[in-house]
């Protein structure tokens, strides 16, 4: 189907996921949820699964957490960059569209590290954009490996 059939509910179809991801990073964006905010109700969220923890462990696990967050969020918008793309430019090869969903990725996360520079508790780091990144390549990888492995036509020209 070319793209000049295609109505408005087919891009709502194809793009609301990313829409969706950007909408959800933007809420987590907030003074409201700052790494003071979330340490109490993940710690006792992690005690009640794990038993009871000491404040410099249960730093480095918070810590962790948030940095697991920003990988796992950043790789899901990463492959929702990475099928509203597939859906919307049917005639280009998968690793056109993983770069351009990299790329997607990277603006959003700069966006967002500079949003956070302007919140009293928050702060932008060009190390939270790398890891956002990172997060995107590796599911994008793991997408271009399953369809090396399952689906290799899928990876070449499209019509």
């Amino acid at each position: 189907m070319s793209n000049s059939r295609r109505g408005l509910r087919f891009w709502i179809g194809a793009w609301w996921p990313v829409a969706a991801g950007i909408a959800v990073i933007a809420l987590e964006s907030t003074k409201y949820l700052g790494a003071d905010r979330t340490s109490h109700p993940l710690r006792v969220l992690f005690e009640a699964l794990f038993g009871p923890v000491g404040d410099p462990r249960w730093a480095t696990i918070h810590h962790y957490i948030r940095k697991s967050g920003h990988f796992l969020g950043y790789g899901g918008l990463g492959l929702a960059w990475l099928r509203a793309l597939w859906m919307s430019l049917p005639r280009h090869r998968f690793l056109f569209e993983a770069e351009l969903a990299l790329a997607g990725t990277a603006l959003v996360a700069s966006w967002d590290e500079w949003h956070q520079t302007f919140l009293p508790n928050r702060t932008g780091s060009p190390w939270d954009v790398l890891l956002d990144c990172c997060g995107a390549l590796s599911m994008l990888l793991a997408t271009f490996i399953y369809l090396r492995l399952r689906r290799p036509r899928l990876l070449h020209d499209r019509d």
